[in-house]
């Protein structure tokens, strides 16, 4: 009986374990459950967000969409910056795997014929967006498609549409046209001044992709279309800019100068005809030093060489600033007779000495003849023989107050606002703090400085019956998507100088041409009106002489102004305005005059300049 009980009561002892283990059990579980229910409610209500936010950015692929940039015309409808569709390749290193960057740094390398090497220190970087390579050829990007296409991972690699720019004539206008960088945006001339125009708005397309970057099935995609760039139609003449371009180059070279300038400019209107610059550029090779540059290249440092690229590419026509020399003798012979100081063929209005003496002063300032004294002159004949004294004695009749306030009405002491980034301002003398001396200088175009595109706009008031206009350069824009097209309209500034003033001296200007120093700029069978110029930088000699001519044709209704400066002529070159910038104008005119069809007549068809020496010729 016991050993019964005994064993009984061995059978039922694992009766009272198994509910303590089931409970264990059901606890455990119930604690799993529970952890499960707070991991799933951290993760869809507390993290999820962020984690919805995650996967759509893994998912979503944004391509921007270039807009085309706009292209540039001259006024005679020839292209002069043009753009065509191309390309890049970016890659993001932030959505790259480290263990899979040297397979796309090879992959990318291979199809691009690019270094290896180079692209993947690129790709090892924190940077989040690079541009691999730009103008990339078709086939290329159809080779970099399929290589992506059987990869399994994220490579961080986006083909983007875009545009290139190609600047078919090359050299011609590349100052005033300026370039693109590699990311299709405007840098200098025309291209930066009015890049927010031309290079128009970018669009985007918004897409969801899976992790082989395909297009996840009915998804919702986003498109906002790319508004591209305004064409520009400029006022240059691309005939007229070629013309001036070539005899500019050739006096640079035949008087061995170190550059040279030239406007034309339409003084009724202010437009630009032409502007060049010489040694110029290639804007489809701007980082190329031009031919007067490469002489030194290999000398220069890299400092050096970054600095003479930039002034390579600065149009030196409103950036440079210079001493006009005698052609400022138009300003001043117009403030007097403006104010009725003289007239234009009164005997005996000036004696020449050789000499002229300020008060106060104990060194004379001779005349450029001071050898062979032009004696007694008119008007007319002072500014035919560019005589200093006469106009020494002018400009201090006039006095300095009077000159500054025309000075002002003429625009010299204000940028003149064509649209060209860069321009430079005049540089004259404390009004409060200039003795006679400097006045009188400056009534001969020295002791200042001003840019080449301030005095032809001065000059052009002369020529347009007195009147000042703003230079333009742009003549409209059209926007290429609707067709709208944008007129800029001629801005008058003010009347500087009276009509009778005017035509006064561009009467004189022409008796420069036919009997006085700028002989050589006659251009048979056409009107030529003229003055000559000759100066030396006072704070930099060496710089040397710039010779300079200002012309106009016709004399009467002119309707062009042309401005010709060569800078530092060379040894044993005569440096004389009217012996190399009044030929080289006159070259120019002989072309420019009848493609514009100004009608020719009998008109300066002679010349006495075989007569003079060089020296008559200042």
């Amino acid at each position: 009986m016991n050993k019964r009980k005994n064993n009984n009561s061995d059978i039922n002892v694992p009766n009272t374990i198994k509910p303590f283990k089931v409970k264990f059990v059901l606890v455990f579980t119930l604690i799993i459950i529970l952890s499960l229910i707070a991991r799933i409610f951290y993760l869809q209500i507390i993290d999820g967000p962020r984690l919805q936010a995650s996967a759509t950015s893994q998912q979503t692929l944004t391509e921007t969409l270039s807009a085309k940039r706009g292209n540039i015309y001259s006024s005679d409808g020839q292209a002069l910056a043009m753009s065509y569709e191309s390309d890049k390749v970016y890659v993001d290193p932030t959505e790259i795997a480290i263990e899979n960057r040297e397979i796309v740094a090879k992959g990318l390398a291979d199809n691009l014929g690019i270094d290896y090497a180079q692209l993947l220190d690129k790709i090892n970087t924190s940077t989040s967006r690079i541009l691999v390579e730009a103008d990339v050829e078709q086939d290329k990007i159809t080779k970099i498609e399929e290589w992506k296409s059987n990869l399994k991972f994220k490579t961080g690699i986006t083909i983007e549409d875009s545009t290139s720019r190609y600047y078919p004539h090359g050299t011609l206008a590349s100052t005033v046209l300026g370039f693109t960088g590699s990311d299709n945006q405007g840098l200098y001339g025309i291209e930066f001044s009015w890049d927010s125009f031309l290079s128009g708005t970018a669009g985007k397309s918004v897409s969801l992709k899976d992790a082989s970057q395909s297009e996840i099935a009915n998804s919702e995609n986003t498109y906002i279309a790319a508004e591209n760039g305004y064409d520009l139609t400029l006022t240059i003449d691309s005939n007229i800019q070629g013309i001036v371009e070539k005899h500019l180059a050739e006096a640079v070279d035949t008087y061995l100068c170190d550059s040279g300038i030239a406007i034309a400019m339409n003084p009724t209107n202010g437009k630009i005809l032409a502007m060049a610059d010489y040694p110029s550029y290639d804007s489809n090779n701007p980082n190329t030093p031009n031919s007067k540059l490469a002489e030194t290249w290999d000398t220069l440092s890299t400092e050096d060489k970054s600095n003479a690229l930039f002034r390579m590419w600065t149009p030196k026509a409103i950036n440079d600033t210079y001493e006009p020399g005698s052609v400022f003798k138009l300003i001043t012979a117009s403030i007097a007779l403006e104010e009725n100081l003289i007239e234009t063929d009164v005997e005996k209005s000036f004696n020449c000495t050789g000499y002229y003496y300020i008060q106060g002063e104990d060194k004379p300032i001779r005349c450029w003849k001071y050898y062979d004294p032009h004696g007694e002159q008119t008007l007319r004949q002072a500014l035919e023989h560019s005589c200093n004294p006469a106009f020494m004695e002018l400009g201090l009749r006039i006095g300095k107050e009077t000159s500054y306030k025309y000075y002002d009405a003429f625009g010299l002491f204000d940028k003149t606002g064509i649209s060209l980034s860069g321009e430079a301002n005049s540089i004259f003398y404390d009004i409060n703090k200039m003795g006679d001396h400097e006045l009188a200088c400056m009534s001969f175009g020295e002791r200042f400085t001003i840019t080449p595109i301030q005095m032809i706009t001065a000059a052009s008031a002369i020529a347009n019956d007195g009147i000042l206009v703003k230079p333009q350069i742009v003549e409209k824009m059209t926007n290429t998507d609707t067709g709208e097209v944008t007129e800029f309209k001629t801005e008058e500034v003010r009347q500087v100088i009276s009509k009778e003033t005017a035509d006064k001296v561009t009467s004189m200007m022409e008796s420069v041409v036919t009997e006085g120093s700028g002989q050589r700029a006659i251009v048979q069978g056409y009107s030529i009106g003229g003055k000559t110029g000759t100066s030396e930088p006072r704070e930099n000699v060496d710089e040397g002489y710039t010779a300079s001519f200002l012309a106009i044709s016709p004399v009467e209704n002119t309707q062009i102004v042309l401005l010709v400066i060569l800078k530092n002529p060379g040894p044993g070159v005569n440096h004389n305005g009217g012996v190399i910038a009044a030929p080289t104008a006159s070259k120019m005119l002989a072309e420019i005059l009848p493609y514009m069809g100004v009608e020719s007549g009998n008109n300066n068809t002679t010349t006495n300049a075989n007569n003079l020496s060089e020296e008559d010729l200042y």
